[in-house]
């Protein structure tokens, strides 16, 4: 897996009068001739500064500049599941990686669901093999499984999931642990307590999902490494007075950071406003499916078949298995719903899954991927378009 070739940015430009996510007042944004971020200053100052020659004045009268989105949780796209990942593939993954960038996505992790070890191995073999051209930028993988709880499988085929043991992790991982930055696990099914400081050792973080862990369990695996916790509510014991469980203890915990689907199906948005409320390590992802980017219908997924309904994937049994809404569709819908304002619902497509994985957020040193946001007072709806030079 090799970096991409950048995509085009602004240059030589001082972008004024922004609102920028986690800075107060308006901003001013000075992109170098190299489309990097030299400097972000309250507008208050930047008369004090000597302006470069040439500089370019880009006035976005207040609108919100952010970087583009991560998506840490993304299974596929345009019809192809990341799980089904053969050589001959990478083409193809050279379109999704330029669908998502165009999608307003920077970078993403293609997630790997529950399947056998060989075909896990297989598709880590390749994009830890591929040479990216452009596009959102591949970050590493992201496994969700083999190690889930059965009873908490969801969509996720019975046959393939395995024990919680060292010798099945080592099995899984082979010789591409270095390739896998995020692991979903069920922390109940070890019983040992070894699994998550070693794959800690290993520079993976593990996520908790498609669980029954009670607040307890929880609690050692968080004190074990654990600092992440798979899409909130779903695949994991409701929220209970008297046991609050796995997401319980996860909003309470304040080094762990929970995902969540904004989709209006996975999390109704009643319950996405009280988990907003309650905790403050929170981010989105899309968990879109391979049909991300294609019409609603049925198309196969494994050996099964799922069919997609205004943007909602689900097997024939109707079980919920994903979406294919892109991730910043999310942010459109926390607003329009009224769950949160623009700068929140921005930052936790953008700033928050980069603090979940510790890489920079919008800041000086940085290239200027960026994204401005539009919000219509007549329509009340929230709108985005890149800022790339000419």
């Amino acid at each position: 897996m090799t970096k991409a070739t950048p995509n085009p940015i602004l240059s030589n430009v001082d972008i004024i009068n922004a609102r920028v996510p986690g800075y107060q007042d308006l901003q001013m944004i000075w992109v170098n001739e190299n489309g990097i971020i030299e400097q972000i200053l309250p507008m208050g100052i930047v008369c004090k500064r000597l302006s470069p020659v040439d500089l370019q004045i880009l006035d976005v009268a207040g609108d919100w500049i952010s970087l583009g989105g991560v998506d840490l949780q993304i299974n596929g796209g345009l019809g192809l599941a990341f799980p089904d990942l053969m050589v001959k593939d990478t083409a193809m993954l050279d379109e999704i990686s330029q669908f998502l960038w165009q999608a307003g996505v920077d970078a993403y992790l293609p997630t790997l669901v529950t399947t056998s070890v060989e075909n896990i191995q297989r598709a880590i073999a390749v994009i830890s093999n591929y040479t990216q051209n452009s596009g959102a930028k591949m970050l590493g993988v992201h496994l969700e499984g083999p190690f889930l709880n059965y009873g908490k499988r969801g969509a996720h085929p019975a046959e393939y999931l395995l024990p919680l043991t060292m010798n099945e992790v080592k099995r899984v991982l082979g010789d591409y642990a270095s390739v896998v930055k995020i692991i979903t696990l069920a922390p109940e099914l070890d019983p040992t307590d070894e699994i998550i400081s070693y794959l800690r050792s290993l520079g993976i973080r593990v996520s908790l999902g498609h669980s029954q862990a009670t607040a307890e369990q929880a609690q050692l695996a968080f004190e074990a490494g654990a600092t992440m916790v798979t899409h909130a509510f779903n695949a994991m014991p409701p929220l209970h007075h008297r046991e609050p469980g796995l997401l319980g203890a996860a909003m309470n915990h304040p080094d762990v950071m929970c995902s969540f689907i904004a989709d209006g199906q996975h999390v109704v948005p009643i319950m996405l406003e009280i988990l907003l409320r309650a905790s403050k390590g929170l981010f989105l992802v899309s968990d879109a499916l391979a049909p991300l980017g294609l019409p609603d219908g049925v198309y196969p997924w494994d050996n099964r078949h799922i069919e997609i309904i205004n943007g909602t994937a689900r097997l024939f049994d109707g079980t919920l298995s994903g979406t294919t809404l892109p991730l910043l569709t999310g942010v459109q819908n926390l607003v329009k719903w009224g769950i949160c304002d623009i700068e929140k619902a921005i930052f936790l497509a953008t700033d928050a899954p980069r603090e979940a994985i510790n890489v920079p957020k919008l800041s000086p040193n940085q290239p200027a991927s960026l994204l401005r946001w539009y919000w219509d007072e007549n329509t009340r709806e929230l709108s985005w378009k890149r800022i790339i030079s000419n």
